[in-house]
C-alpha cells in the first residue's frame, strides 16, 4: 500500500496525489497536519529517504525562523521540532514498500510506484 503525507492546500501535494491515483488508484492519505507523525516514524522516513532531518524541514516557514531552528545542530532536537510542529515537515512524503520519496518535484515519486 502506498501512503502519502498529504496537505490538500499544497499544490505539489495535490499534484503528487494525482500522479499516484493515476498510476495505482487511491493511496492511504495521511493528513499529517492533523495527525502528525511521531519521532520513530520521522526517523524511519529519514532513513528511507537517506537524508538528515534538516533536509525534511520547510526552512522557509516563519515558524522555522521563530523557533531558531537554523542554529540547532542536534538531529534529535530537529526531529522533536517536527513532531511538535508537523507544519515544519516538507511535503508531500510518499511511502511504499519500505521506500520513500519527497514529492518535490511530484514526478520523483514515480521511482517507487
Amino acid at each position: 500500500m502506498t501512503t502519502i503525507w498529504h496537505n490538500p492546500r499544497c499544490s505539489k501535494s495535490r499534484q503528487t496525489l494525482a500522479l499516484i491515483e493515476e498510476k495505482e488508484g487511491t493511496p492511504d492519505i495521511r493528513l499529517y497536519l492533523d495527525e502528525g507523525p511521531g519521532a520513530d516514524e520521522i526517523k524511519a522516513v529519514l532513513a528511507m529517504l537517506e537524508i538528515e532531518p534538516r533536509a525534511l524541514m520547510r526552512k522557509g516557514e516563519a515558524l522555522y525562523k521563530e523557533l531558531g531552528l537554523a542554529a540547532v545542530e542536534e538531529n534529535k532536537a530537529l526531529i522533536e521540532a517536527m513532531v511538535a510542529n508537523p507544519k515544519l515537515i516538507e511535503r508531500p512524503v510518499v511511502i511504499k514498500d519500505g521506500k520513500a520519496r519527497l514529492g518535490r518535484p511530484p514526478e520523483s515519486v514515480m521511482e517507487i510506484l
